[in-house]
């Protein structure tokens, strides 16, 4: 992965939302986990990033977890496939937010 952008890296985000009217999460979901991929000079202007795009976008973000960069992932086992890797170098290449998967949450009757 080159650094195009200078001391740029792109960090893998995973951003818990919740609802707002507009939104467009599906009915009767509580929110969702949004996995992205972030640009930034350090995580935490990956993370002020992902926040405000998100929130551009009607989206309610609650919590961010950060997992690192690429090459800390790799440091940590961390198996990336090459699907995942075309999607953080997109987000390093446009110095953007790439949002890759949405999984909404539901609660469960019991």
């Amino acid at each position: 992965m080159t650094r195009e952008a200078g001391k740029q890296q792109v960090y893998t985000l995973v951003v818990q939302v919740g609802r707002k009217e507009g939104d467009g999460l599906p009915d009767k979901s509580t929110g969702a986990a949004l996995i992205c991929y972030a640009s930034g000079v350090d995580e935490a202007e990956a993370v002020r990033e992902t926040v405000a795009i998100l929130k551009q976008a009607d989206l309610a973000p609650l919590d961010v977890s950060g997992y690192g960069t690429r090459e800390e992932r790799l440091e940590a086992g961390d198996e990336i496939d090459d699907d995942e890797l075309d999607l953080m170098e997109r987000a390093l290449t446009e110095n953007s937010v790439i949002v890759a998967q949405m999984t909404p949450f539901f609660d469960q009757i019991t």
